[in-house]
């Protein structure tokens, strides 16, 4: 049998913030109501237990105030790198999956320039001046869509070795007054990636994409305080269209991965899915069960860091692998020959799915 080469994960890393911010944290917050631009007349005692019963996110993580997202990222990648055992100098290419640059603390305008994977580059402190560094935005599917990218650089033949980086520091684009940004937090996580020749399927086996043309959902825009000053943006979401909307198109995608592979979903160990709303995500994996015909699920299949961590955009998914992988995740292991899912929604809207083999 000819031998393929293969996307193969090799070394995994990540960085949790220390800074712990309770529900508690948002007792004395204005929140103002997106459909009036008014304050809530609604005790933020009771926001706040409402929002808990919806997204059962307990508490999340900031960065520190002298932290900037590349600081995670190289945090993260230094991870990654002692994981795997490989010498930085032999990476090709660095993809960083991000939204926003590196965001000052106090200061809402991003910092883009230089590239935030050249960035992270000059900080690990790699010399080789041919390591292609490139940017990836695209919501909180960014790591998602940068593997997938990864793919097919090491598939072209062009390249051997790389680093796929997720971070971002969503605590400080949120809109203050938005009741919202109690679901973000900041996190990075970092993988890298091999190419491997191979007789038999192994890493990613196949991806599916989707991106609808609806940017009202999660955008940038004005505060909802009418007495900010209209002279910047802030991250906005409508969370109860995102709901709606991931419901009602991930499980789709998702099962489109497992047939491009030729899967079944009883192949599937873990499905590793972005961390935004933990009863969203129960829903999605509800439905996708239910296109194979199974009206009950397995929770044990979807590992949550939610309720600690809340939503770090960018980084969640690669977290909840780098953790598993680490038996830093007590009740959820993956082992040698396992499949499992890598699923992302988020701004755009975009979503990704991939289906992984792990090396035997």
């Amino acid at each position: 049998m000819n031998k393929k080469v293969y996307t193969v994960i090799i070394g995994t890393g990540s960085y949790v913030p220390g800074r712990i911010i309770a529900n508690d944290f948002f007792l004395d917050a204005e929140f103002f109501d997106p459909a009036t631009n008014k304050r809530f007349e609604t005790p933020n005692s009771e926001i706040i237990r409402k929002f808990f019963e919806i997204t059962n996110i307990e508490e999340r993580r900031y960065a520190e105030t002298d932290q900037v997202t590349s600081d995670l990222a190289t945090l993260a990648t230094r991870d990654a790198i002692e994981t795997s055992g490989i010498d930085p100098e032999t990476l090709d290419f660095i993809l960083f999956a991000h939204n926003f640059g590196d965001m000052i603390h106090g200061i809402v305008q991003p910092d883009l320039t230089p590239s935030l994977a050249n960035r992270v580059k000059t900080k690990i402190g790699i010399k080789n001046p041919s390591v292609l560094t490139n940017d990836v935005t695209s919501g909180c599917p960014g790591w998602t869509t940068a593997m997938i990218i990864a793919d097919a650089y090491i598939k072209s033949g062009i390249f051997k070795r790389g680093l796929v980086i997720g971070a971002d520091v969503l605590s400080r684009v949120a809109d203050p007054y938005d009741r919202d940004r109690m679901i973000f937090s900041d996190g990075a996580a970092a993988v890298i990636l091999e190419a491997v020749e191979s007789d038999v399927p192994v890493g990613i086996l196949s991806h599916a994409f989707r991106s609808d043309n609806d940017h009202g959902m999660l955008n940038m825009a004005f505060s909802l305080n009418p007495d900010v000053p209209k002279d910047r943006l802030y991250l906005r979401m409508l969370g109860a269209k995102v709901y709606a909307y991931a419901l009602s198109t991930v499980p789709g995608v998702v099962k489109e991965s497992l047939d491009k592979a030729g899967l079944h979903l009883d192949n599937v160990r873990k499905v590793l899915i972005h961390q935004a709303n933990e009863k969203m995500d129960e829903a999605i994996l509800s439905r996708v069960f239910r296109l194979y015909g199974k009206r009950e699920y397995d929770k044990n299949v979807m590992p949550m860091t939610i309720q600690r961590f809340g939503n770090s955009s960018t980084a969640t998914v690669p977290t909840l692998l780098d953790l598993i992988l680490k038996d830093k995740m007590e009740d959820h292991q993956i082992e040698k020959g396992d499949i499992i899912i890598l699923t992302s929604v988020g701004a755009g809207m975009t979503i990704n799915s991939i289906v992984y083999k792990m090396p035997e």
